[in-house]
């Protein structure tokens, strides 16, 4: 059984959380499994940034060389993530880029139309 002491330090560093951290450790089964729950959630929005910003076509152990980067720096977002608003961040800049990308093809496409009836 957990201390009252324990329970209240837990409720103390909840509160000082941001809103993605503060919802993944709250339904977490315990501490390990939110750190993990909130790791790959950076994870996976980082790489979602890098594929739609920043990937261009390499080889396939560039790749390779490039995730495990990215999964390292992750590991020092996920601690910063804890406190500071990362995973809203990575979701702010997803949502941008998202965008970006879909006005770009309209773009290209109303190009192309334009080109071919021209």
């Amino acid at each position: 059984m957990t201390s009252r002491a324990e329970v209240d330090s837990f409720v103390s560093a909840l509160d000082r959380m941001t809103g993605v951290s503060q919802l993944i450790y709250a339904q977490a089964s315990d501490l390990n499994t939110g750190g993990l729950i909130l790791f790959a959630v950076v994870l996976l929005l980082s790489a979602f940034v890098y594929k739609l910003g920043f990937a261009q076509k390499i080889k396939w152990w560039q790749n390779i060389i490039v995730y495990v980067s990215l999964a390292i720096g992750c590991l020092i977002l996920t601690f910063l993530a804890i406190y500071l608003p990362v995973v809203e961040g990575l979701l702010v800049a997803s949502g941008i880029l998202i965008i970006y990308r879909i006005r770009r093809i309209a773009d290209d496409r109303r190009e192309a139309k334009e080109a071919a009836s021209a």
